[in-house]
C-alpha cells in the first residue's frame, strides 16, 4: 500500500488511544490549531426540545433556523427514511447561514435492503443529486450499516464504495466486530473515506482515522423515550472524547461529531457540553435568549 501504510498499528489496531494515521491531504483548513470542529446533533425536529432548547410554541418551520443560531452543523436523520424532495433541500439551505454544514445519512434502501449496494442505482443517484443542492453547506455523507451487515459482504462493499462518485466525502459506519481489520481500514484509507467512531450498543471501542477528517457519533440507550432534559450523566465520557479530539485534531482538516438524543436524554445540552470542553461553547439555546428570533 506504499505511503498509506502509515495508518497501521503493528499489533492489534483496536488500541483506541494510540491509533492514528496522518491524512493524505494537507490539514490546511483547520489552521495552526488543527482541524475545524463541527459538533451538533442527529436531527433537529423534536417537539420535546420546546421549552428547553427551542422557545415554547416554536413552529416546526422555525426549528432549523433556531438550531442554526446555536450550532454550526447537523446530521440529517430524515434522509435515512427517504430521498428528500428538491424543495425540502432548498429550504434547508435557505434557513441556515453561510458556513453551516449538513451531514446526511444515506437512505436505508441502500444500506439495509437486499440489492441496495449498487452505486449506479436510481436511488443512489437521486440521493446524491439532492444533497448536491446544498453546495458548500454539504459535509460528509454517512453510510450507516446495520449490525447484521457482516464481513462476508466485503466484495460487495468494496465494489459499492469504489463506484461512488469522488466529488463527495463519505463516512462509513460498520458495527459488526468482524469488520475491524486492516483490509477494511486500508480500503477506506485508499478511498479517502472516514471510519465512523462512536458510542452506542453496537459501536466498537476503536477510533481509527483513515482520512483527513473524522466522523464521531454518540448514540446511547434506545430505552429513553422523552428528550426534554439530560437524564444520564456523560461528563466523564465526554471529557475523554474531548481529550482525544484535542490530541488528534492537529493532523486533520475537520472533526465532525453528532449527538443522538438517546445518549444522555437531551442531545443539544450534551453537544453544548462537549463544545465547552473543547473551548468552543456555542451561544445560549433559543429558549434562554431574550426576545423571539422570529418577531
Amino acid at each position: 500500500m506504499g505511503e498509506k501504510d502509515n495508518w497501521r498499528v503493528e499489533d492489534d489496531f483496536v488500541d483506541e488511544e494510540d491509533f492514528f494515521r496522518e491524512p493524505s491531504r494537507p490539514a490546511a483548513e483547520g489552521g495552526k490549531g488543527g482541524a475545524e470542529i463541527f459538533v451538533g446533533t442527529s436531527g433537529w425536529s423534536y417537539k420535546d426540545w420546546e421549552g428547553t432548547f427551542y422557545a415554547p410554541a416554536t413552529r416546526p418551520e422555525h426549528y432549523l433556523p433556531a438550531y442554526a443560531a446555536t450550532f454550526r452543523t447537523v446530521e440529517i436523520d430524515s434522509t435515512f427514511y427517504s430521498v428528500p424532495r428538491e424543495s425540502v433541500v432548498r429550504a434547508w439551505d435557505e434557513r441556515t447561514p453561510d458556513g453551516f454544514v449538513f451531514a446526511a445519512k444515506f437512505p436505508r434502501d441502500i444500506t439495509h435492503e437486499p440489492g441496495g449496494l449498487d452505486p449506479d442505482s436510481e436511488v443512489v443517484q437521486a440521493f446524491l443529486d439532492r444533497m448536491a443542492l446544498l453546495g458548500d453547506k454539504l459535509g460528509p455523507l454517512l453510510l450507516q450499516f446495520p449490525p447484521g451487515f457482516r464481513p462476508d459482504r466485503m466484495n460487495a462493499l468494496r465494489t459499492f464504495l469504489e463506484g461512488l462518485p469522488g466529488d463527495f466525502r463519505y463516512a462509513v459506519e460498520l458495527r459488526h466486530a468482524g469488520w475491524h481489520d486492516e483490509m477494511l481500514l486500508g480500503l477506506l484509507a485508499d478511498l479517502d473515506m472516514a471510519w465512523v467512531s462512536g458510542v452506542g450498543p453496537d459501536s466498537p471501542p476503536v477510533r481509527p482515522v483513515t482520512t483527513d477528517f473524522c466522523y464521531l457519533r454518540w448514540l446511547g440507550d434506545r430505552s429513553l423515550e422523552t428528550f426534554r432534559e439530560v437524564v444520564v450523566d456523560r461528563g466523564e465520557d465526554l471529557a475523554d472524547w474531548a481529550g482525544w479530539i484535542r490530541e488528534r485534531r492537529r493532523g486533520l482538516r475537520r472533526v465532525f461529531g453528532y449527538v443522538n438524543n438517546h445518549y444522555s436524554g437531551h442531545a443539544p445540552a450534551t453537544a453544548r457540553e462537549l463544545l465547552a470542553l473543547l473551548g468552543q461553547e456555542p451561544p445560549l439555546p433559543p429558549a434562554e435568549r431574550q426576545g423571539d428570533l422570529f418577531d
